[in-house]
């Protein structure tokens, strides 16, 4: 029963964090919120990131050169996740650079159109991970690469749950408010096993030196911008939540990429 359950909440999570489909009945009795749900963020995005990581793997076996490797599987990932995540980003930095105080970078983060500010950060981001996965993907083998992926996928999903209860909700309404906080018990088991994790598939593919630094450098990446994001707003809203895993994954993606 309760492995059971653990697997409904990755189901539910994977469903709630991308584009990937999910049987309808593991929403049976959900009345949408995540506060338990979020236990499996990094189990769920072990899954996520296999697409993309399989076709990092395959192009590299095939002879592609790291960088369009790196490409195409930054693409996969994007649109895996249907550029959630990428959004959030976008809409956040809009807010955060254009918001002349807390309730203007809010109104700013709720329109759709993206401005200077997300425009910049989503090239730099994306340009980051490309960068740091091509270089790692020269630094080790192809399966070694497709494992870190994977690690920094976990990794950085269970960076947006520690995010999401390091701070209250910006607002009343919105995805974040309506999906309630992560509970306490939930919160442990993400940390937990996203740390596993991320261990698991990233210790085997490099070193120990590496996996450290790894962990810690996104660990000071989400403390930051968790920083900044009380500093601005408050508290978090989905689309800092979603931030936080570009800004996650690209500190970790560096982090392998000049440890290696």
């Amino acid at each position: 029963m309760v492995l059971r359950e653990f697997l409904n909440d990755t189901a539910r999570a994977v469903g709630f964090l991308s584009r990937i489909p999910v049987p309808g009945h593991v929403f049976e009795g959900s009345d949408g919120r995540l506060s338990r749900t979020v236990r499996a963020f990094a189990a769920a995005g072990v899954v996520i990131a296999l697409p993309g990581a399989a076709v990092l793997a395959f192009m590299l076996a095939a002879g592609a050169g790291p960088l369009l490797a790196a490409v195409c599987a930054i693409t996969t990932q994007v649109l895996t996740i249907g550029a959630l995540h990428e959004d959030a980003l976008g809409d956040a930095a809009d807010g955060f650079g254009g918001g002349r105080d807390r309730e203007h970078a809010l109104e700013i983060m709720k329109d759709s159109r993206v401005g200077s500010y997300g425009a910049v950060a989503l090239v730099l981001i994306l340009s980051l991970r490309i960068a740091a996965l091509s270089e790692l993907a020269m630094e080790t083998s192809s399966l070694a690469a497709a494992a870190c992926v994977v690690g920094v996928a976990a990794l950085s999903r269970t960076l947006m749950v520690w995010h999401w209860s390091a701070l209250p909700s910006a607002r009343t309404q919105g995805v974040a408010a309506a999906a309630g906080m992560p509970e306490k018990p939930a919160l442990q088991t993400a940390l937990v096993s996203g740390a596993i994790l991320a261990v698991l598939f990233v210790l085997p593919a490099t070193s120990l030196f590496t996996t450290i630094v790894t962990l810690a450098t996104a660990a000071f990446a989400a403390a930051v911008f968790t920083s900044l994001t009380r500093k601005k707003l408050q508290g978090h809203t989905g689309d800092t939540i979603g931030a936080t895993q570009q800004v996650c994954e690209a500190a970790a993606l560096i982090a392998l990429a000049v440890s290696s």
